[in-house]
């Protein structure tokens, strides 16, 4: 390890800076700028522990291509990354500070996210809960969701009651995740959809759905009317326009340009250029539970099916009910640690809600609550917690209750006389085959195993233990609180103590500890729902559903730790079949057949998952079936009926009109996302150039640098910065155990604005061509010249603040100094002379620089403005073409009674024909005047908006010189 002494003995040579390249690299390292070009994008790349792909760069650019667009849609392909697009859109707003950003997401995937925007993105951020609501008013918070420095995760449910409180922040943007759960926001009857709408209001936003259109394009309007109300008129006008067009083939082109600028969305097949997808192997284990495991299981689900139960809150009971099912499932040891609570409870020994107990064995308990909102529950005057088994006038059924515990007291026995499970012992058989299978292709031998109960995951481990997988099983949940867990907690903190890869958090670094555990050493991860979110595991291809959720989302989440970007190899999925269960051979059935969870290249495709409202539902369905089906028979018949309603929700009845409208080819994709490519790694290059020579400088005798990686050894304190090796190559640093080493990291922080708010003399600064080792076309003229180069920013103030950093210089002889030439003069080795005297007036080369910066701003925003004018033209086109087909619909009610009147046969029919067509032709006089006022009205309102774009582009610009130097090339 280096020592002071180390640092400060001669070095090999390296390029020597002055403390005007620091400046230099400084400013342009941290410009506020337009975002709609790469380079403007870098710094959020650049600070991105991820491998970006072309296709992502480029969406992330659609995301902020223009200042007055007030969000988009991003829907590629499932496994596309669109996660990642929407990070890199909140880390370039984060780096802006516009830092008010809420992630709209469901309860399964709040964690997940939460780690993925912390360890890729360095990005802060709460996830906002009934808990962390309560904590924060408790201390002082007027609204906890107005947070400045962090940003704000939560559900699609607690977002939507507390619409109020979220409509009060003056959110700087706002990602909706899975957006596709509000495509149908313009039915009347969505009330979470629109109170979600209302609460987010007009800030900006961005929609990540893989499938934006299901089965109507009138979902594709509820979309897109979230983001912005102007792209089409109202509902009326857009059937009339697009559901009822007789001309498919134009209609589909009207769509495509009305969705140019809202809709971004790249398919597998655009990508296969330089993402691998491996494919998914399904594998069934079946076993067949003994007569004391079949026995109990029998008598418990009888018992579930009590019309009355003490030990069950009524307010929760369809939930309680799911979750005892699935502990049943899972194993005798899972549900017999629950009977004993229920019996306690009832007995009186503790007064524990029951809700908290059965969250400590089965963890998705939380989200699952969140997310379940049964209104056939009715809520006691006890709240959650009254039980249901109450006489007629809320008196105790004292027999009834006698009855229940002894019940419970017998399946507590007969649960706790089973020893050994079937199914446990058929994981060892099943691991010992899949193991060997992954071996075989190459993979490495490992398997993670999911259960949803802890006591289950317990019982596992001692299984496995004992049969031949002793010293290698490690264990993940929510709490990680066992004795070996704690080892690897420890040392692994003494491993990464120097290295900041320690978080601080003694919860994330243990999931870290566990997770390298598993990846260096262990075989088998067996893992409860908390390591279903927020973990990557592509290093191990075998996954194995011990328990298999019924939630089909949630199982593709569980597949996804492991079948993801990055995976080399197939992903053999492993799922248990109970031979003497028809009901779970059903679900089985359904996630494998309906949903194509376990096969083909991303499992569930797009069409299936998408056209899911919320996995709840089916989970809810799947309770119901068990709870009033007995006999084959019935269970048969109880899931024909849903799979027959689930075929009708998933059809896919507009595929083809998705594809032409949303999946249309563009043969310029792969011309552009090559050049974005390439950009982003020249960009890239460029800024870890300054950040690097930046750093050299400033450290000085601190800091030791690799001369063969853009790595240090750094040994100082400032920053609170821990001595230390620094690699500015993520890859790296995570193979070397080194902190990554980027803009954002509090030492680079504190280093760069130390070189911006440095005062800096006009002083001689000589630039060394002759040390560069190779020619540079633009210098080569000016070696041996002289001259004056002078630095300035230019601030634009409009929608956005946007900075320009200006160069200009003259030579000795009078001739100018484009930008380029001085850009490249501090890519040279430098040296500072003495004072420089008798400083020219640079103001004139210096304002010829401003001026073309200024109309590269307003050429910008002349687009964007031809593309706001475009957009309003075509809604209150739309909106006209609504009102007019209201008075086309008169015209042919009048057509109608007139041919009525003709074969009327008495005078009184003839007459009362008449008096109808007298009513009919008022109403259209009326709504004839009525149209003219309303187009009028749209016509102002138009202008109106046009006005605002007006206002909001003027804009006003300052420029302030930061140093000038004497320059001479040698």
């Amino acid at each position: 390890m280096p020592t002071r002494a180390m640092l400060r003995a001669p070095e090999s040579p390296r390029p020597v800076s002055t403390p005007y390249h620091s400046q230099y690299w400084a400013y342009a390292l941290t410009l506020k700028g337009a975002t709609d070009t790469v380079d403007n994008l870098s710094r959020a790349i650049s600070n991105a522990r991820v491998d970006l792909n072309p296709h992502q760069v480029d969406a992330a650019l659609f995301a902020v291509r223009s200042p007055l667009s007030r969000g988009v849609i991003l829907a590629d392909e499932v496994g596309l990354g669109k996660t990642i697009e929407a990070a890199l859109v909140i880390s370039q707003r984060w780096a802006e500070r516009r830092r008010r950003i809420l992630v709209v997401v469901p309860a399964s995937l709040r964690k997940q996210w939460q780690q993925e925007l912390a360890d890729k993105f360095f990005l802060p951020s709460i996830v906002m809960e009934a808990g962390a609501w309560g904590r924060a008013l408790a201390e002082g918070a007027r609204n906890p969701f107005d947070q400045s420095d962090r940003l704000v995760l939560c559900s699609y449910a607690f977002a939507a009651n507390r619409a109020d409180e979220l409509a009060a922040v003056a959110w700087d943007l706002v990602v909706i995740d899975e957006a596709h759960r509000l495509r149908n926001v313009y039915k009347p009857g969505n009330k979470m959809a629109k109170a979600l709408m209302r609460g987010v209001g007009e800030r900006p936003k961005l929609l990540l759905t893989a499938t934006p259109l299901q089965n109507s394009l009138m979902e594709l309007y509820g979309l897109v009317s979230i983001i912005d109300p102007h792209v089409f008129g109202d509902p009326i006008s857009f059937r009339e326009q697009f559901v009822r067009a007789p001309d498919e083939g134009a209609r589909n082109r009207a769509l495509q340009a009305r969705l140019a600028t809202v809709c971004q969305r790249t398919l597998r097949r655009q990508v296969l250029e330089y993402v691998r997808f491996t494919q998914r192997i399904p594998l069934t284990q079946e076993f067949a539970p003994s007569d004391a495991e079949h026995a109990l299981y029998e008598q418990v689900s009888e018992y579930l099916r009590r019309e009355h139960l003490f030990a069950l809150p009524k307010g929760q009971r369809t939930l309680m009910t799911m979750v005892l099912r699935k502990l049943l499932a899972s194993s005798s040891f899972a549900i017999a640690g629950t009977l004993r609570v229920l019996l306690d409870r009832l007995r009186g020994i503790q007064a524990e809600a029951l809700a908290e107990a059965l969250g400590r064995d089965f963890e998705g308990l939380e989200a699952e609550a969140e997310e379940w909102e049964d209104p056939t529950d009715q809520r006691g005057e006890d709240g959650d917690e009254g039980g249901g088994g109450e006489a007629a006038g809320g008196r105790i059924d004292v027999e009834a209750l006698a009855d229940e515990i002894g019940a419970l007291g017998e399946y507590l026995r007969l649960a706790e006389g089973i020893a050994e499970n079937a199914k446990g012992e058929a994981l060892v058989r099943a691991l010992a085959v899949a193991l060997d299978r992954a071996e075989g292709v190459g993979a490495a031998r490992k398997a993670v195993v999911f259960t949803e109960s802890r006591r289950t995951q317990a019982y596992l481990h001692g299984l496995l233990t004992t049969n031949g997988y002793a010293g290698r099983v490690v264990m993940l949940n929510g709490s990680n609180a066992d004795p070996e867990s704690r080892a690897l907690y420890e040392s692994w903190l003494g491993r990464h103590a120097e290295g900041g890869a320690a978080s601080g958090s003694r919860a994330v670094d243990t999931k870290a500890a566990i997770v390298e555990a598993f990846r260096d050493d262990a075989t088998i991860l067996l893992a409860t729902e908390a390591a279903a979110e927020g973990v990557n595991l592509q290093f191990c291809s075998l996954v194995v559903n011990y328990d298999l959720p019924w939630n089909p989302q949630r199982v593709e989440q569980r597949i996804g730790r492991c079948h993801r970007y990055g995976q080399k190899h197939d992903v053999v999925v492993v799922n248990f079949l109970n031979q003497r269960n028809a009901a779970d051979q059903r679900v089985f059935e359904l996630l494998s057949e309906k949903f194509h969870l376990f096969e083909g290249v991303f499992g569930a495709s797009d069409e299936v998952l998408g056209a899911l409202e919320s996995g709840t539902d089916i989970e809810r369905r799947i309770v119901e079936v068990y709870q009033t089906c007995r006999t084959p028979a019935e269970i048969t018949a109880a899931f024909d009926r849903l799979q027959a309603e689930l075929d009708e929700q998933i059809r896919a009845q507009l595929s083809s009109t998705r594809q032409a409208v949303l999946d249309h080819f563009d043969e310029d994709v792969h011309a552009r996302l090559r050049v974005h490519r390439d950009e982003a790694v020249a960009s890239l290059g460029q800024r870890e150039r300054w950040l690097l020579g930046l750093t050299r400088a400033e450290l000085g005798a601190d800091a030791r640098f690799d001369l063969g990686l853009p790595r240090f050894w750094y040994l100082g304190d400032r920053a609170g910065a821990r001595t230390g090796w620094y690699n500015l190559d993520w890859r790296e640093a995570e193979a070397r155990g080194d902190t990554f080493y980027r803009v954002d990291h509090p030492l680079a922080a504190a280093l760069v604005e130390e070189a911006r708010t440095r005062v800096l003399p006009t002083q001689h600064v000589a630039f060394d061509y002759s040390a560069h080792g190779g020619q540079i076309a633009v210098l080569a003229p000016l070696v041996g010249r002289s001259g004056w180069m002078t630095l300035g920013l230019l601030t634009v103030e409009s929608l956005d603040t946007e900075e320009i950093l200006l160069l200009a210089g003259t030579t000795d002889h009078g001739a100018a100094l484009d930008a380029e030439v001085c850009a490249r003069l501090f890519g040279l080795r430098a040296a500072v002379g003495e004072p420089a005297t008798d400083v020219p007036d640079l103001a004139g080369p210096l304002a010829a620089e401003s001026a073309r910066g200024l109309r590269q701003v307003e050429v910008r925003n002349g687009r964007h403005f031809d593309a706001e004018v475009a957009k309003l033209d075509g809604w209150s086109d739309d909106l006209k073409l609504g009102l007019e087909r209201e008075l086309k619909d008169i015209d042919s009610e009048i057509r109608d009674a007139r041919r009525r009147a003709v074969v009327a046969i008495s005078l009184a029919d003839k007459l009362d024909a008449q008096r109808s067509i007298r009513t009919l032709e008022q109403k259209r006089n009326r709504k004839r005047r009525d149209l003219f006022e309303a187009q009028d009205r749209i016509d102002e309102q138009r202008a109106a908006l046009i006005a605002e774009i007006e206002r909001q582009l003027a804009t006003t610009h300052t420029l302030r010189p930061l140093f000038t130097v004497r320059w001479a090339l040698h």
